[in-house]
């Protein structure tokens, strides 16, 4: 069941996004050659806390960590690690989650570690603004598959893949809620957006084939073939005016 928020929840939502953005402006500023995805977890969990609040992902159905990050054929769900060091040319995922108050907020960002492939740099900006187009159909009285749709349609024209085993979701109480958010399929479809949902709207994208395994760790998720892919998510308010990005830092705006 979809869960319309009242405006006390959107409040205590803004509160959790809030905290999700301050946590990646501060790992944006640490991401270099030689850091260990571990430091980075750390500094993530420290600057959540830091605000009164705590990491989502934390023991969420056992996972190990604060945040997760994914290098370069890592999906998603990459656990952070002191031996995992980026090097130069990296790209790397960062997907936090904070519990505020009662709600979450959820984002995600992918980074260029240093001078990247121009491939890679574009694989980037294609996932970004994939979200951006979707981002434009959210409206009162659109259907879920109109955002959907436009997701997969601007990646497609660029020669990439969209992800189809993960979906965003609904976010609140808890933070994976109804409904799925696919990153793919026809428009029209699906619920209609209504005024005070609030929906985790996350692109995943490949540059080669959409396929994707789950290692035996039962989390990392890699591309079957290899290839490099980005990660890009916030979390979406719908309201009459459209839509609102609750978990938006300075390099959103």
């Amino acid at each position: 069941m979809i869960h319309i928020k009242s405006m006390k929840e959107i409040e205590a939502m803004q509160q959790a996004g809030a905290i999700t953005a301050y946590a990646h402006q501060v790992a944006r500023r640490l991401i270099k050659p030689g850091i260990s995805t571990n430091e980075l977890d750390m500094a993530i969990q420290q600057a959540i806390e830091s605000k009164g609040a705590t990491p989502s992902f934390l023991d969420y159905r056992g996972y190990p960590a604060s945040s997760c990050i994914s290098l370069n054929d890592t999906v998603i769900h990459g656990i952070p690690s002191k031996q995992e060091i980026l090097q130069e040319g990296d790209i790397v995922s960062i997907d936090i989650g904070v519990y505020f108050d009662g709600y979450h907020g959820d984002a995600a960002r992918t980074y260029g570690v240093g001078q990247i492939a121009p491939e890679h740099q574009k694989l980037i900006d294609v996932t970004r603004q994939s979200f951006y187009e979707g981002l434009a159909f959210v409206q009162d009285g659109n259907r879920l598959g109109d955002v959907s749709s436009a997701i997969q349609r601007y990646v497609e024209q660029n020669q990439m893949s969209v992800v189809r085993m993960f979906t965003g979701h609904g976010v609140g109480k808890e933070l994976h809620e109804d409904p799925a958010v696919p990153n793919y399929g026809p428009a029209g479809r699906g619920p209609k957006l209504e005024p005070n949902m609030v929906l985790a709207i996350e692109p995943m994208v490949n540059l080669g084939s959409h396929r994707v395994r789950v290692l035996g760790d039962e989390w990392t998720v890699k591309t079957t073939d290899g290839s490099f892919s980005a990660h890009y998510e916030h979390t979406v308010w719908v309201t009459p005016d459209g839509p609102v990005l609750l978990t938006a830092g300075d390099e959103d705006e």
